[in-house]
């Protein structure tokens, strides 16, 4: 097939577009943001556009019929590469659609991990272990990795690990061999008008899977009952040389799925997740004293601050909240989380995708409940912020700077000016 992938720079189209090639599809695409996915793409010799005006989809169409349009899901219908597609007739999809269909074309078991939290890690888990293990698998994972790329198609492997985000509903498309559910909160109430909405799309995740892994904590929260799912205990969480109480809970359901798939020794596979070297923007360390991770909601944020606790007495947080929209929903639960902070340091919300006729809140007022607050400082990305950092960091405190917006990306820029 030939395929276009509008968005072709983002954390889900990127390394789907590296899967179809590995396929032996026909790749190209548009991103208006020039970065690192854009560039490996282009080593490879994908042609990407960065108008995005219509004029080099059509070409492309004229050259050699497009197949298959996929579309990021932060890609409006006005916009113009849209609008051609649907002048130009084209099969227009999400990315979840086409993915199915390559999983299904190739006849591969669908290893799927969600969950409102580290579910990159876990699928990153996963892969890793298969790597090491010497069991040839295709995977996609929504951020970058230090052992390989971040979507790889294999055509010796049977197995397919996803990473199977609830959002816009893309996991209901799938019918995974297995599935890991690594734990549960509302969220994505653009998607999820109620918090039952929610806890019925997992129901039916599950329904959907053969069999699944999850705590028993999460399955009574969606009141899973499901004869299939396998449902650990709080007590059988495994003692592992990992940080971070998450990360162990997280390695514990990899450890359980390789058992349920009779993959490996319990010793081998333990000593191959113990020596897991983690992935990018989950709390990764990128200078000294200086860790950035991902995480944008409550129940991210006290199990990172526990990670960071067992490293370093001194933790000092700079936090973007992300979304407005999820703001109103998630402002209560700003209570306890942060109280492995020795210094939280509050920046206004990153907007994205919001509801303009809902009222942006304030920092003020999302800070309302914090129990710490004395610990709270309301800030800005400037100099001002930078100067706290950095001071922070010659005193010896671990700094961890949260957030799905644009704090990553400031900060890297600051450490290399």
């Amino acid at each position: 097939m030939n395929i276009y992938f509008c968005g072709i720079g983002g954390v889900g189209l990127g390394p789907l577009a590296e899967i179809a090639l590995d396929a032996g599809h026909t790749v190209q695409g548009s991103d208006p943001t020039d970065g690192l996915m854009t560039h490996h793409l282009a080593d490879r010799g994908v042609a990407i556009d960065t108008r995005q005006d219509g004029l080099f989809l059509r070409q492309a169409h004229a050259k050699q019929p497009i197949d298959w349009f996929v579309y990021s899901s932060g890609i409006p219908d006005t916009n113009l590469e849209m609008v051609m597609a649907n002048y130009l007739g084209l099969k227009m999809t999400k990315r979840d659609e086409l993915l199915a269909h390559i999983i299904e074309e190739k006849g591969l078991k669908l290893i799927a991990i969600a969950g409102t939290h580290g579910k990159t890690t876990t699928t990153a888990m996963t892969v890793w272990a298969m790597q090491q293990l010497g069991i040839p698998a295709s995977y996609s994972v929504g951020t970058t990795l230090s052992f390989g790329p971040s979507g790889h198609f294999d055509p010796k492997g049977e197995y397919f690990v996803y990473e199977c985000d609830e959002f816009d509903r893309n996991f209901l498309h799938f019918h995974p061999h297995l599935s890991l559910i690594t734990s549960l909160d509302y969220d994505h109430p653009d998607t999820y008008p109620t918090e039952s909405d929610y806890q019925e799309a997992f129901r039916q995740f599950i329904h959907q899977s053969d069999a699944s892994i999850l705590w028993q904590t999460d399955a009574d929260y969606v009141v899973a009952r499901e004869s299939s799912a396998w449902c650990l205990q709080d007590s059988e969480v495994l003692s592992l040389p990992i940080p971070g109480e998450h990360n162990r809970r997280n390695a514990t359901l990899v450890l359980k799925a390789l058992e349920r798939l009779g993959i490996g020794t319990d010793s081998d596979n333990r000593g191959t997740i113990s020596s897991f070297p983690g992935s990018d923007r989950r709390f990764e360390k990128i200078a000294d004293h200086l860790y950035s991770d991902y995480g944008h909601h409550p129940a991210e944020i006290e199990a990172t601050l526990q990670l960071a606790r067992e490293l370093s007495d001194d933790v000092v947080l700079v936090y973007q909240p992300h979304q407005n929209v999820r703001q109103h929903e998630i402002k209560d639960d700003y209570t306890d989380c942060f109280e492995d902070a020795k210094d939280v340091y509050w920046l206004p919300t990153y907007l994205t995708r919001e509801d303009k006729n809902l009222r942006t809140l304030k920092p003020k007022e999302l800070t309302e409940n914090v129990t710490n607050k004395a610990a709270l400082h309301f800030a800005e990305l400037d100099d001002k912020l930078w100067d706290a950092i950095q001071a922070a960091r010659q005193r010896g405190a671990l700094v961890l700077c949260m957030g799905a917006g644009t704090i990553d990306e400031w900060v890297r820029k600051r450490l290399a000016a």
